[in-house]
């Protein structure tokens, strides 16, 4: 257990601190290119990739751990095995993405500009082989080296695109696809030596068992990333005005603005999952999930509430540009929370087996989002966007909720989760209906807001959190 927490505690941060690293890159592209254009077409074509990736590594990833594994398997013959799969496809991808570029960014809207769908998609393909070697290390129980050389991409993507666009001044969305290019490449270079296959053969029988373990979890993974970016791949086919990159470029940016709330749920998953686990078989364990179910919407609600009450502050975040779109931020902000609230429901058909329902609900939020997509994009815009993800996951969380109460049971503390609800709900129309009808300055605003931050904290800290319970400064806050 000491391990895995170490482990997960390097894992956990690493990922956090290159989100966060990478999350500086909004301001800089809002700011420094041209045209909100430009980000738009950086918004949809990172979309793309996130799809990509998940149908190039095809459940291979964990089609590994599952047999690298297994009793009876070589775990050498396995990884060679993955190893050389991951890189045949991967290298026909990249044939094929170089032969035909010109039909493929036609069909994506960039006819003038083939060479942005030939570069990012040429990364996601290293990035797709690269996912095997990144998972022997793994395997291997070497998360500081793991970690490093994840935050060796980081920084050599913030690097290049402070070179192109900043010190040489080359403000076009070019440099942005170049930079990622060069850093994944370059990141993938120092993790070969490190992880070539040594000794072990390909083993065909074993590939046709990782396979038929792996490709159904394409299927599961495809309708997951899909519920998660099919706002902004189909926002420009679907949007009626010219002006569709430009309002894809602001509702990505906006959208942004709104990842503190993600980089929470991140950071609480990363301790969480080893958690649930480890405590699985304690006849306590319904309590803990309880519990953490409990803290993590007292702690959701808190950040949603500082990121509107002081969104003044975050909205230079993005250029002003991209302003018009920030009304989006607290429809995302919810998002997030219920995407959180849904992670830790599914717990109960992992934990049971019945890895099925996982499968369901995603085909379920899949259709629910791809509907209001359709239907609401071209009528208003991003507001169906990211209204569609957000009726998509309190639908499926709502789901996951009833069938895993039936199926596994957890006396979740309703009433107290009710009653945050309900103080962050009266919070919120309170603070809207001063700020819409008053003509008081931003500074006056947030001052507002702060008085309804301490009052959330004050029944946080009265009810569930208190002062007394903080490891060295607790003992100045004894009753």
């Amino acid at each position: 257990m000491k391990s895995l927490a170490k482990d997960t505690a390097i894992y956990g941060l690493s990922s956090i601190i290159g989100k966060f690293l990478n999350y500086l890159l909004v301001p800089l592209y809002t700011y420094v290119l041209a045209r909100t254009d430009d980000y738009g077409i950086v918004t949809n074509l990172y979309a793309w990739t996130a799809l990509l990736l998940v149908i190039l590594t095809y459940g291979m990833e964990t089609g590994f751990f599952r047999f690298a594994n297994r009793e009876g398997y070589d775990p050498k013959s396995v990884y060679r095995t993955a190893y050389l799969t991951l890189f045949s496809t991967s290298a026909l991808f990249v044939l094929l993405v170089v032969l035909f570029r010109q039909p493929l960014a036609s069909v994506l809207g960039y006819a003038n500009h083939s060479e942005f769908v030939a570069m990012m998609f040429v990364t996601v393909a290293i990035d797709a082989f690269a996912s095997i070697p990144f998972a022997q290390l793994r395997n291997q129980k070497r998360p500081v080296l793991f970690a490093s050389l994840k935050l060796l991409f980081v920084v050599l993507n913030i690097g290049f695109n402070i070179l192109f666009l900043v010190i040489l001044g080359l403000n076009d969305v070019f440099y942005v696809f170049l930079s990622n290019l060069l850093a994944t490449t370059i990141q993938t270079l120092c993790l070969l030596p490190f992880t070539m296959p040594k000794g072990g053969h390909f083993d065909r029988p074993v590939l046709g068992e990782m396979l038929r373990y792996s490709l159904p979890l394409l299927v599961l993974g495809v309708a997951g990333i899909m519920n998660q970016t099919l706002d902004r791949i189909l926002f420009p086919y679907l949007y009626p005005g010219e002006d569709a990159q430009a309002q894809l470029g602001i509702y990505g940016a906006c959208f942004k603005v709104a990842m503190v709330m993600m980089m929470f749920t991140q950071a609480f998953r990363y301790a969480y999952e080893p958690f649930v686990f480890a405590k699985h078989k304690d006849r306590h364990s319904v309590e803990a999930y309880a519990d953490a179910m409990k803290y993590y919407i007292i702690f959701s609600y808190l950040i949603l509430l500082g990121v509107i009450f002081y969104l003044d502050i975050f909205r230079y975040i993005v250029s002003s540009a991209y302003w018009e779109g920030l009304k989006i931020v607290p429809v995302v902000l919810w998002t997030y929370v219920f995407q959180g609230v849904y992670f830790n429901l599914s717990f109960w058909y992992k934990l049971t087996d019945e890895t099925k329902w996982g499968a369901y609900f995603s085909l379920i939020g899949l259709v629910i989002t791809l509907v209001l997509q359709i239907v609401g994009v071209p009528r208003i815009g991003y507001w169906a966007s990211c209204g569609s993800s957000l009726v998509c996951y309190f639908v499926i969380m709502v789901l996951s909720y009833v069938i895993g109460q039936k199926k596994a049971p957890i006396p979740y503390d309703l009433k107290r989760i009710c009653g945050y609800t309900i103080l962050t709900l009266v919070l919120l129309a309170v603070y809207y209906v001063i700020r819409l009808n008053t003509a008081l300055n931003m500074w006056v605003q947030m001052a507002i807001g702060t008085v309804l931050l301490i009052i959330y904290l004050a029944v946080l800290t009265r009810k569930d959190f208190p002062l007394s319970g903080l490891p060295v400064v607790g003992k100045y806050f004894k009753k």
